[in-house]
This record gives C-alpha cells, structure tokens and sequence, in this order.
C-alpha cells in the first residue's frame, strides 16, 4: 500500500520509512536498514527499545490483569504514586493516557483551586492539542485554525514576569525547557519569580521530566518545588501515560466527582513506568548530564551551528539553515532526529546512549552539514 492510499487523517508528515524493530539506540525498517534512534520517539523511549527491566514489568503485569475501572484499587497505579510522591518529595497523582491530557486536569485542577480563570503562559510554549492545551501553547499558528478558545490566558515572554501580579490569575504554566519552542532553557531567576506569585506554579515537565535534563525532575536544577508538575511521554518508555503531581502543599482542591479518565492509571502502563522509575538511578543521571554536555559542547563546533543549547540530553542545535532539510539528510544517511522550529535540529536519544553512540550520531550529522 503507498503512502498516499493509507486510510489514516494527514495529519502528520510522515516520511516514508517504516520501523519494524528497535533494540536500545537503534531502529530497524523494513528494508533491514539500522538508524540511530536520536529522537527517542520525541523523547519517550527514556531507556531505549526493548528495554530487558521495562519489557519484563509490562509482559508480567500483561499475564495478570490489563484494566481495572478506578472504581477499585489497583496495585500497580499505587505503587507508581508512591514511587513519584518520594521522588517528588510529597505529592498526589492523578494518572491519564497522555500529556495534553495532563495540561488539561492542571488547567482544571488549578480554576478549582483558586477559583481564578486567569493563566500566564510563555511566547513559544508548547503544552498539547486538545482545546485546553491548545489554548495555553504559544504558537499562533497552531491556534489560528480553532479559536476562538480560552480567553483569560496571557502569554509573555521568557523572562518577563509583569503579569505574575494579576490578581485575577490562578496558575502560571511553564516549561522548564522550551521544547518545541526551539530547546531554550529558562533562566532560574525567573521561575523563582513565577514560584514567588500568589497563583500555583505548574511546571510542564512532559519533556523534561524523567531523567531528560540530568535529573529526574528537572524542577531540581532550578530551586523551586512547584505546586503542579505534568508528566508523560518517558515516563512508560512508549507506553502511553501522563500524570498530573499536586505537591501535598496544593493537595486538597479535588474531590470525588471532580476529574476522571477511564484508562488512566492502567495497570501494564503503570506497571511499566514503576520499572522506569526504579532503572533511573544516580549513577545514571550523571550519566546523562555528562553525556549532554560533551554533546553540546562538540556540536557547538558544527558547521551552520550558530548555538548548542539545552540541558541534559534535551540538545538543540540552532542552524543558520533550515532544520527541515538536515533532518532528512541525517535520516537518509542513518540518524533519526526531528526539528523544533525553523531552525532548531534537537537531538533527544535514550538516556542509555554511549559516548560511542553519540560520537556517531555527531559524525553522521557532521557530514549532512558540511
């Protein structure tokens, strides 16, 4: 079947490779061709393909039951708040399928909280698709098509914090890095600012959280604890999961009745994420801050790299090019990347990834750009 008959909605644009296998780092199509995997399926596949630790937790809990309604108890939902909650440092979860859907429960978790409407959310941002997530993601273009939406949200820039005074603002959602924004980290200073505001504080740490940026949470490298933290696309390894952490400080606003979703929290997910959890450990996360700095620190060196920017293995690299055509070349010549703007290449590998591994993918994407 072409890629032109296949019955799905275009609303990707998907090249015209298909993987049949992924075994840690690498990707296998259907020609028997190998890639090395520097997307990570946009940063999910926290500890690679087929990871032994993770596909043994999913496969048991797959052999004991799949679903059970939130209508009862289940195990392995309990054990992953628990687990999150100490990382955290005192929290209560809310599990759903997926990250906008984390964007959504803290939108709505924060109007029932404080009874304000008001959000401040940053130029750039990127927080889902969904009417909610859309309304509070700062990119235009991807909200032109379906407004009008939410109408009490302000966007500012990164570092302007005029609007965390507004007394009619109840939450002030921010990414710790930037993601589809084109990786631009925050200055620490500010989010201390938007921490210090009479409003709750969520960090959308769907791409940042789980060990990306060299901590578990990347809240740690800033010196704040917020109110609300979102997190999906790691934290299963691929299977799809989100959740929303309310710090035991914020805890409260909910009650029975108030949210809900009918797979979140499922069992295999769960059982999965507990086990992703338990494999990202010290040894590991420096690991991958050392990884990402050495990263950064050689591909700043490029050709048509104007800045290499980042934390962690959340790496952007800023072209005096168009990104678009270097994805390509880099997928053709074996190295899957995707694009963040323009002209950002981000680079966002299992947090497994080798120093030979990465020297690899920097020789691949030496040569696409020279």
């Amino acid at each position: 079947m072409s890629v032109t008959t296949v019955p799905l909605l275009p609303v990707y644009p998907r090249a015209d490779v298909t993987f049949l296998e992924g075994e840690g780092v690498w990707l296998v199509d259907a020609a028997g061709k190998r890639y090395l995997d520097f997307a990570g399926g946009i940063a999910v596949t926290q500890l690679g393909h087929r990871h032994p630790a993770v596909t043994a937790a999913a496969h048991a809990q797959l052999d004991r039951v799949w679903h059970v309604s939130n209508l009862f108890r289940s195990e392995p939902c309990e054990q992953l708040a628990a687990e999150l909650s100490e990382r955290f440092g005192g929290a209560q979860a809310f599990f759903c399928n997926s990250g906008t859907e984390a964007i959504e429960a803290a939108l709505k978790y924060a109007r029932r909280a404080t009874g304000k409407s008001g959000v401040v959310a940053l130029e750039g941002s990127f927080h889902g698709r969904t009417f909610g997530s859309l309304s509070v993601t700062g990119q235009p273009a991807k909200r032109a098509a379906y407004e009008p939406l939410l109408d009490d949200v302000r966007f500012v820039e990164p570092g302007d914090t005029s609007a965390f005074a507004d007394p009619d603002v109840g939450l002030i959602l921010l990414e710790p890095v930037q993601g589809e924004g084109g990786v631009r980290p925050l200055d620490p200073d500010f989010v201390a600012a938007a921490a210090e505001a009479d409003a709750l504080l969520c960090l959308d740490e769907i791409q940042t959280g789980m060990g990306r940026t060299g901590t578990f949470f990347c809240f740690e490298q800033l010196g704040v604890k917020p109110d609300l933290v979102t997190l999906a696309k790691g934290l299963a390894n691929g299977l799809p999961i989100g959740c929303l952490l309310v710090a035991d400080e914020a805890a409260g606003a909910w009650q029975v009745g108030d949210h809900a979703s009918t797979f979140g929290g499922n069992p295999v997910a769960c059982a999965a994420a507990t086990a992703v959890c338990a494999e990202l450990t010290d040894e590991l996360l420096v690991h991958v801050a050392a990884v990402g700095e050495r990263l950064r620190g050689v591909c700043a060196g490029l050709p048509h790299v104007v800045e290499a920017r980042g934390r962690g293995l959340l790496v952007g690299l800023e072209l005096d090019v168009p990104a678009g055509p270097v994805v390509s070349a880099c997928l053709e010549a074996g190295l899957v990347l995707t694009s963040a703007g323009p002209d950002v290449v981000r680079l966002t590998p299992p947090l497994v990834v080798t120093d030979a591994e990465a020297d690899q993918a920097v020789a691949i994407l030496a040569e696409v750009l020279s």
